[in-house]
């Protein structure tokens, strides 16, 4: 008996997107995000109760935020409302909401996820804040970036943040396996450009599936190579003006003060990978010898202000060779903050004593008035004493002293140290001082 003819108008599942076809119908078939959604999981234990909290889901692109927000309104059945920070306006808010109050009457509640959330001003944030607090709304916002400095307090205060992870190379191959599946074909690449795909992908669901979806007209075997030419790779994910900028600034601070060039060469990279001005790396260089090495390596500076120079004078990229240079330098280099918390100590100090004036035998005399009045009278010239030290008071009179400078025994420091303490058992030594004059016998200045 033959089969009726597909009808004109039905819907052929292999015309529809790949990524359609891939979509979670539930929130087990979500990947990576086992931390939030399973049954333990803080989400996961919300839908189990059918009770959801209004929150913020905070995490890479690709990594199914959407998706999940869709899941949660099938999941406790409310109704699904989505709307774009970057396209929507105070009017769309206002049609939502007043849809959302009507729905509310009625007895059913709305689930409004706002995509890019982050994007919405201060003042349409806090249009939200009505709504969540009297139960109108579940708000479900999405955002790449840092709530805490892009989303308004009163708003944070409301609801909950969860952060959402990238999608590591287990999930990414299990999408891989979905797509196989789904088309009933396995991906036209070899071993190794199969898991070049998965480091094309960079941890982002989305891209990778658009990627198998690019594949399915090639015929043959790819491998990596053939991969690279038939693909355009993502660009790595990295906002220079965002908190990816001041996370990878951070990893490589923190890399060259745990002493570890490898992982500080790795940020390095990828700073520069990502588009990051070269130049601003250098200046934080400059900075890092100051506060994390200081005496500890006094040539430290001196490699930090060369490598910016050589920069500006070479360009990239070979003057980026330098910036690296200075990063492994620095690295390996003997750490102390011991400067730092000198100056700190020494901050504090002068702001608690306020003005007192220097003891008058440390002040210049040029005027006889001056002299009368004591300045400069029983100042001892160190240099020129027997034992090169004087031990003379230099803080003010009324002010006890003080110790503010505490050298590490690291590096250089080290040496450092070892003068300090000789100096202050001179200091303490009863035996009479040696008053010098300046060598050419005159005052001394």
């Amino acid at each position: 008996m033959n089969q009726d003819p597909p009808a004109l108008f039905e819907a052929d599942e292999s015309s529809r997107p790949l990524a359609d076809r891939l979509r979670p119908q539930t929130l087990t078939e979500v990947v990576g995000q086992d931390h939030l959604l399973a049954p333990g999981g803080p989400i996961g234990s919300m839908v189990a109760e059918r009770r959801l909290v209004s929150m913020v889901l905070w995490g890479p692109p690709g990594c199914g935020k959407t998706t999940i927000a869709r899941l949660l309104a099938e999941s406790t059945g409310l109704v699904f409302e989505q709307l774009s920070a970057t396209f929507s306006g105070v009017s769309d808010l206002r049609k939502v909401f007043l849809a959302a109050q009507r729905r509310r009457d009625l007895g059913q509640g709305t689930l409004l996820f706002v995509d890019e959330v982050h994007r919405f001003n201060r003042a349409q944030q806090d249009s939200f804040l009505p709504y969540v607090e009297d139960g109108t709304i579940v708000l479900v916002g999405a955002t790449t970036e840092n709530p805490s400095f892009e989303l308004n307090g009163a708003l944070l205060s409301r609801c909950q943040v969860f952060v959402l992870h990238r999608l590591d190379e287990t999930a990414l191959t299990a999408l891989i396996e979905r797509a196989e599946h789904a088309t009933g074909t396995p991906l036209p690449v070899d071993a190794d450009a199969r898991q070049a795909l998965i480091a094309m992908a960079d941890g982002d669901g989305r891209y990778l599936i658009n990627l198998i979806e690019q594949l399915q007209t090639v015929r043959g075997s790819l491998d990596a190579a053939g991969l690279a030419q038939l693909v355009q790779q993502r660009a790595p994910l990295y906002d220079k003006s965002q908190e990816g900028h001041y996370n990878l600034i951070s990893a490589l601070h923190k890399a060259m003060r745990g002493s570890d060039p490898d992982a500080a060469l790795y940020w390095l990279a990828r700073m520069l990978d990502g588009g990051e001005d070269p130049l601003y790396i250098a200046r934080r260089l400059v900075r890092f010898a100051n506060e994390d090495i200081a005496i500890a390596d006094p040539q430290a500076i001196h490699q930090a202000l060369a490598a910016w120079d050589v920069y500006e004078r070479l360009g990239s990229p070979e003057g980026e060779l330098a910036i690296a240079q200075a990063v492994v330098y620095l690295a390996t280099a003997p750490k102390s903050i011991a400067v730092y918390r000198g100056m700190n100590r020494a901050m504090r100090a002068a702001k608690e004593t306020g003005s007192l004036a220097p003891p008058a035998h440390i002040l210049n005399a040029p005027t006889q008035l001056m002299k009368t009045l004591g300045y400069g009278k029983g100042y001892e010239y160190d240099p020129h004493t027997e034992r090169g030290f004087s031990g003379q008071n230099y803080f003010p009179d009324d002010m006890p002293r003080q110790t503010f400078y505490e050298p590490t025994e690291h590096g250089h420091e080290h040496a450092v140290a070892e003068r300090l303490r000789h100096w202050a058992e001179l200091r303490n030594d009863p035996a009479e001082h040696d008053p010098g004059s300046a060598p050419d016998g005159s005052s001394p200045p």
